[in-house]
């Protein structure tokens, strides 16, 4: 082949690369009768939450009936996928489920059976963590075997049902987990995990709570100049997966439509990274807009080393730590230099305008380079 053709080939297949559109996959709870959001700007919805009781995977009547309207959204977009997950914090019975092999059978059958019965297209495993406890679950020292174990016997019997329902190629039943980083997949076989699923779902929030010593960017890109030298960050995790020999592309990068609060925060830094007296709570989007961004004297401040925002009330010593458009947009960038998937969101109740929806499609559309 001569070298023209070879540049040539080369440029195509760059070209192409650079076309893949970048997705937006958002979890998602139900559908309220006000929302106003899009559902025509996202690639995926994750339902949240079955749950595994018995072994099986299992939806309860209310659960069930949230899910239906989610599902009726595809009415309108036929693009729109739909998985369902199952756990979430606090969710037990997965150490149990995998560590026999009757018990990731009777999982991923019961999984499959769910999606056809649902007709939802895939599932998301949310195990909140292998090996670890601190959630109140059970764990094991071989959940980190037992762990790929069960994803593969998940994605055999997905495989099957996809047969079944004649379901081939790109709508073949997916397969997602949610994960976090650092310590908290020490017992993940990032790699072996790799080969049986569709995407990873990078938890990139939640970095600081109500177990962590200090305050801080609960969802923070980078590391602020106040961090530890071993502060959990996005831009670590993805640092983490790719050297584990994950593909970018099946790398999502998580972002939070909501804030963590403290109170009794030490003053210096404007209470980054300080110690605090207690744990507030969760704040969502919404609630954050109406009630507390440069209101009620919670001034809004930007960590240009974090590339986060946060909220200051000086008066109070209540620190919050949250996501806006500022920090979206930096994440979108992060997206587009590594060329990752996309970007994971929890919640989409949370904003129920869409207005930070918004921001995320029209950065990564803009990335992928469409109108």
């Amino acid at each position: 082949m001569s070298r023209i053709l070879l540049a040539l080939l080369a440029f195509s297949v760059a070209v192409h690369a650079q076309a893949q559109p970048y997705r937006i996959v958002g979890y998602v709870g139900g559908r309220d009768a006000g929302d106003t959001w899009d559902a025509g700007k996202v690639d995926t919805l994750i339902f949240s939450f079955a749950k595994v009781a018995g072994g099986e995977v299992v939806l309860d009547a209310e659960a069930r009936s949230r899910l239906h309207k989610v599902l009726a959204l595809k009415a309108g977009h036929p693009q729109l996928r739909v998985s369902i997950s199952v756990g979430g914090w606090g969710a037990g019975g997965f150490s149990e489920a995998a560590a026999s092999a009757e018990g990731r059978r009777r999982f991923a059958r019961s999984a499959a059976a769910l999606l056809r019965a649902e007709h939802a297209d895939g599932l998301d495993v949310d195990w909140e963590y292998p090996g670890h406890h601190e959630s109140g679950i059970a764990s094991s020292e071989h959940d980190r075997e037992n762990f790929t174990a069960l994803l593969a016997e998940t994605r055999a019997a997905l495989d099957d049902a996809s047969a079944q329902e004649r379901r081939a190629a790109a709508d073949r039943y997916r397969l997602s987990i949610a994960v976090a980083d650092a310590e908290f997949v020490d017992h993940v076989d990032i790699a072996a995990v790799d080969a049986q699923i569709d995407w990873f779902n990078l938890m990139t929030y939640d970095f600081v709570n109500a177990m962590t010593p200090t305050t801080g960017h609960h969802s923070g890109l980078y590391a602020s100049a106040w961090a530890t030298a071993t502060a959990r960050t996005g831009e670590r995790a993805v640092k983490q997966f790719l050297a584990a020999g994950v593909a970018p592309r099946k790398l999502f990068l998580g972002a939070a439509f909501y804030g963590r609060e403290f109170d009794g925060v030490d003053p210096a830094h404007d209470g980054v990274y300080q110690h605090f007296g207690s744990f507030v709570g969760y704040r969502g989007w919404k609630k954050l807009k109406q009630d507390y961004i440069d209101k009620q004297g919670y001034a809004r401040h930007w960590d240009a080393d974090a590339h986060a925002p946060f909220l200051w009330n000086k008066s109070t010593r209540h620190f919050v730590s949250y996501e806006d458009a500022q920090s979206l947009r930096e994440k979108i960038a992060l997206v587009r230099s590594n060329r990752l998937g996309g970007i994971m969101y929890w919640e989409q109740g949370e904003d129920p305008e869409g207005e930070l929806l918004q921001v995320l499609a029209r950065g990564l559309s803009a990335a992928s380079g469409n109108p």
